[in-house]
């Protein structure tokens, strides 16, 4: 072996040590995964579904999709609804072991639900823009035991685990209040096929305010994101699942000669929602689960509880067909489609 052969041998170990998480209590032998963006490749166009090849994976996409809600991610738990590191890979773990691949709730809304055939897929919701959501190393990766860090971690043991989320933010994404590294966070979490939309700007209680009010927040919010590089919203996430007195406020409306118009709202938990193809789909109220155990409140509507129902009914999940210009159905469910959003049905 050349000296130089040497050489980059060295650095390649030195940037995998580097790479490696931090232990937490346990030892975790995985290595992060590279950050890649979440995009299939262009070259590997899906397969064409078939009624056959439907009905080998047993597809249903008028099935139920899981949308989780996460706020904080402490290593010790402050509120019922804050998770630790662990908790949080452990719950990915579980999703992705269950065939479950990430998309973003933007990707959800706009049926582009592009996943390989006999998955299920899984929307993973961030509120409020905490720092443990996102944050940048020395060495310009994702903080370990972050959000973002973890879903990479995962995506690294498990390489259908498609890195990707929604960041539902507030006046200061992830804690910053510099405005360049705002641009810095956005930019980077953009690329990697991450979706980061409006949580209004300062987290009121839309219920509480007038409907001029309910508007400016949304507004001001908008503005902020426009300004630091973010994406047009096309998602809005209400604070506290909490709900303006004129419902079409939250995803319609103008403030101080801005308009604003959202293609779905999402609230704060409760249950999976239906597929975006079923005639009930609740484009203005789709519903979460909030992920936690089975104690208390969430016996009936946090994750623990509706994972383990999903896997003990699995037709009724959405199943993907692995062709995202097709929607496959059992026959029986065909009626429960609405024209206008699935177009190419195949039933089995």
């Amino acid at each position: 072996m050349t000296a130089i052969a040497n050489v980059v041998v060295v650095v390649i170990g030195l940037v995998a040590l580097v790479l490696l998480p931090r232990s937490t209590g346990e030892e975790r032998s995985q290595v992060r995964a590279q950050p890649r963006s979440p995009s299939p490749s262009p070259s590997a166009a899906p397969p064409k579904a078939t009624a056959e090849s439907a009905r080998k994976v047993k597809a249903n996409e008028a099935g139920l999709v899981p949308v989780i809600m996460y706020h904080r991610i402490l290593p010790k738990r402050l509120a019922s609804i804050d998770r630790t590191p662990a908790q949080l890979r452990k719950e990915l773990e579980r999703l992705a072991k269950d065939g479950y691949v990430p998309i973003t709730a933007a990707e959800l809304v706009a049926r582009k639900i592009d996943i390989p055939a006999g998955t299920h897929p899984v929307v993973l919701t961030f509120d409020d823009g905490h720092p443990s959501h996102f944050a940048m190393d020395q060495n310009g990766m994702p903080k370990n035991d972050t959000a973002v860090g973890i879903i990479y971690e995962v995506a690294a043991k498990y390489p259908n685990f498609r890195p990707t989320a929604t960041f539902w933010v507030n006046r200061d994404p992830f804690g910053l209040r510099d405005r360049e590294r705002q641009k810095q966070a956005v930019k980077w979490l953009a690329d990697h096929g991450f979706e980061v939309a409006n949580h209004t700007y300062s987290h009121p209680d839309l219920r509480r305010l007038s409907n001029k009010r309910v508007s400016e927040q949304i507004v001001r919010q908008e503005r902020l994101l426009k300004k630091i590089g973010a994406p047009d919203s096309t998602t809005f996430a209400l604070p506290y699942g909490s709900q303006p007195r004129k419902l079409s406020r939250a995803h319609d409306g103008t403030w101080d000669g801005t308009r604003y118009h959202f293609d779905a709202v999402f609230l704060a938990g409760a249950q999976p929602t239906v597929s975006p193809y079923a005639k009930s789909f609740p484009r203005y109220a789709i519903p979460r689960i909030q992920s936690n155990g089975k104690h208390g409140d969430c016996r009936r509507w946090c994750t623990t509880y509706w994972l383990d129902w999903l896997a003990k009914h699995p037709g009724e999940r959405y199943t993907s067909d692995g062709d995202p210009a097709r929607v496959s159905v059992p026959r029986k469910l065909r009626a429960t489609l609405s024209p206008a959003r699935a177009k190419s049905v195949i039933t089995y």
